[in-house]
């Protein structure tokens, strides 16, 4: 298959009306052709591509930098010169300066199909700015790791954020380009807006679902650092919200449910097991011992739930990481009823919410965490029903 960088590449009829046109690109270091050239540098080899500038979202276009609000400064690229902004610096909103630079933006990030990573809200960003100084912008299309399942609940009116674009679930079901066509739609956007489509993506087919087996996986972000953790990330991500770790300072961030040096793996994983089995299926759980080197617990021994949506183990259709990981945050609720688990502090850019509820657009996963007498069924309720809803919302949008 062919990714749409590698389309635009081979195909001079897709690159004309570049041609006479200054171009920027929004790039990252997975953005890169199948023969692993990083895609500046595949552009700024066609002689009839101007490119002008290039962007780099969170983390950097070299993705360096490691974690939320560790902003990137703008710089002048040491071999071609040209100016490389930063959307995660001064600005998240590329400024008026910023886009008189090129004409064509070209957007050619991997995503995870999580709202919560952030080059989904740097996407709509781009859109706006683009449709308020006349310009075009392009997704070059990437495959969405996690596939089409989608999975959480609709950020609810007024919770936008930079990890909240719009009123979507957690696990969106997306790409970028399709993903964009929404929000051209869902915000009235007037821009003109072109996606260079994969060719032979399959999204539901064994053995990536999603990825596919012929490509390689590069880090689009620090703690990215493979397809399991793609998978699981629309469960792992809301442990941000938590005073548990994710892993971070570890080998394997994002792929743990939690960690602590004061919890009982084992314990909780039993209770998960009691509360809710059925939403455990699709993958296996492993107890787990770490010790992070940064970050949550650092220097500190934890205890911990590996989670493994790979291999034998996974189930692509029934496998549910949002539940899962309301299910972990659920059982240490009720074995440990008053644990610290909601972690208030700044989280991107968001001062006066709980970092949980700013994740799911809403509180109401940390109030069905904290009720008592919750059940599964009520989370099931709420969720399912905005799932269904965002379903429908998306289908005429899909690509593949």
């Amino acid at each position: 298959m062919k990714f749409g960088i590698d389309r635009l590449l081979a195909d001079p009829a897709l690159r004309a009306p570049l041609r006479g046109k200054r171009v920027a690109l929004v790039a990252h270091p997975a953005s890169v052709t199948a023969e692993l050239t990083h895609s500046l540098d595949a552009l700024m080899a066609c002689d009839d591509i101007e490119i002008t500038a290039a962007f780099g979202p969170q983390h950097g276009l070299k993705g360096d930098k490691q974690d939320n609000m560790v902003e990137t400064a703008d710089e002048t690229d040491p071999a071609y010169g040209i100016p490389i902004f930063s959307l995660y610096g001064e600005v998240r909103r590329p400024s008026g300066q910023m886009m008189s630079t090129a004409d064509v933006f070209l957007f050619d990030l991997q995503d995870l199909g999580c709202r919560i990573y952030t080059f989904v809200t740097t996407l709509l960003y781009m859109l706006e700015a683009a449709a308020e100084a006349g310009k075009e912008v392009w997704v070059l299309d990437r495959p969405n790791p996690a596939g089409r399942p989608v999975e959480g609940t609709l950020l609810l009116p007024g919770r936008e954020s930079f990890v909240g674009a719009g009123p979507m679930v957690l696990r969106h079901g997306l790409t970028l380009g399709e993903m964009g066509h929404w929000f051209v739609r869902h915000f009235g956007l007037d821009v003109a807006y072109r996606v260079i489509e994969m060719d032979g993506w399959q999204p539901d087919a064994a053995a990536g679902f999603g990825w596919p087996d012929d490509r390689i996986w590069i880090n689009p972000s620090p703690n990215a650092a493979n397809l399991n953790m793609a998978r699981a990330y629309a469960g792992t991500v809301m442990i941000e919200g938590a005073t548990v770790s994710e892993g971070r300072g570890t080998t394997r961030p994002l792929e743990v449910l939690f960690g602590a040096p004061d919890l009982d793996a084992r314990a909780v994983l039993a209770e998960m097991q009691s509360f809710a089995p059925e939403w455990l299926a699709g993958c296996a759980l492993r107890e787990c011992w770490f010790e992070p080197t940064f970050h949550k617990h650092a220097g500190t021994l934890c205890s911990g739930l590996m989670v493994h949506a790979e291999g034998p183990f996974y189930d692509h259709a029934a496998f549910r990481p949002w539940r899962l990981q309301a299910l972990a945050f659920k059982a240490i609720r009720r074995l440990y009823p008053d644990y610290d688990l909601w972690r208030d502090f700044p989280y991107e850019y968001e001062f006066d919410r709980l970092a949980i509820d700013v994740i799911n657009g809403g509180p109401a996963l940390r109030e069905w965490v904290d009720d008592p007498a919750s059940t599964p069924a009520g989370l099931e309720a709420v969720a399912g029903a905005d799932e269904a809803r965002w379903r429908t919302e998306i289908a005429p949008f899909l690509l593949y």
